[in-house]
C-alpha cells in the first residue's frame, strides 16, 4: 500500500486544496497511491469527516498534524485527544524533546519533516542544538524539495541510522502522490498507520523526476 504521508488542506493557513479535488486528482490522473494523510499545520482537525469522500473514490484519508520546534517542522501521527491537550500544536517554538516525549507516551510517532531545508528542517539546527535524541524517522523524499534538499535528507538519515518516509507536502491539488511511502500490508485507520512506523515496515519512494 501506498501512502503520502504529507499533504494540507484549505483547513491550513497556506493551504489550496479541498480535499475533495485531492480524490479527484488521484482518481481522474491516476496517481499512483493509495491515500494519503492530512497533516494540518499546527493543529489537529477533529472536525472533519472525510469518510464519505473515501469510500466513494476507493481513497484512505487519515489525519496527522505539522507542528513546530526549534529544530524544524515535525509531522505527528496518531494524534488523540490526549495528545493535543500535552502540549500545544499551535505554539511555534516547541522543544522537540517534548514532542517527541510526548508522541511516545500516547501511542503516536513523531518525524522531522523536510529536515534538509533551510530554517525549517532539522539538518539547519543540528549545529546550533547538536543531534536530537530520540528521533528514528525523518522525511527522506518531500515533493516541495528544491535543489539538494533531499539529498541533505537522506544523507542525515544514513549517518545517524534514521528509517525514511516520503511525502508530497502538497499544498495545491497537482502536488499530491509526488512522494510518498510504501507498506507491506493495507492501513485504514491512524493505529494501523502508526504500528506500521514502529515496526519500520515502510520505505520512502518518489514519483519525481530526477529526485
Amino acid at each position: 500500500m501506498i501512502l503520502d504521508l504529507h499533504a494540507h488542506s484549505i483547513k491550513s493557513d497556506d493551504g489550496r486544496a479541498k480535499v475533495q479535488n485531492y480524490c479527484q486528482w488521484i482518481s481522474t490522473r491516476k496517481v499512483p497511491i493509495d491515500g494519503f494523510v492530512l497533516t494540518e499545520h499546527r493543529q489537529f482537525d477533529f472536525e472533519s469527516d472525510y469518510s464519505t469522500l473515501a469510500e466513494k473514490f476507493g481513497i484512505t484519508i487519515l489525519k496527522g498534524a505539522e507542528v513546530e520546534t526549534e529544530y524544524g517542522h515535525v509531522l505527528v501521527f496518531g494524534v488523540t485527544l490526549a495528545l493535543t491537550r500535552a502540549f500545544d500544536f499551535a505554539n511555534i517554538h516547541l522543544p522537540l524533546a517534548l514532542v517527541l516525549e510526548a508522541s511516545e507516551q500516547h501511542n503516536a510517532v513523531a518525524v522531522p519533516c523536510h529536515p534538509g531545508r533551510v530554517r525549517v528542517g532539522m539538518s539547519a539546527h543540528i549545529d546550533t542544538y547538536g543531534i536530537p535524541e530520540g528521533v528514528r524517522i525523518v522525511e527522506t523524499y518531500n515533493g516541495g524539495s528544491r535543489g539538494n534538499e533531499d539529498q541533505i535528507a537522506q544523507k542525515m538519515a544514513e549517518e545517524q541510522g534514521y528509517l525514511g518516509i516520503g511525502g508530497s507536502d502538497a499544498h495545491i491539488v497537482s502536488h499530491i502522490g509526488r512522494c510518498a511511502t510504501r507498506f507491506s500490508h493495507d492501513i485504514s485507520i491512524e493505529a494501523e498507520l502508526t504500528d506500521a512506523l514502529r515496526a519500520g515496515d515502510f520505505e520512502a519512494i518518489t514519483f519525481r523526476e530526477n529526485a
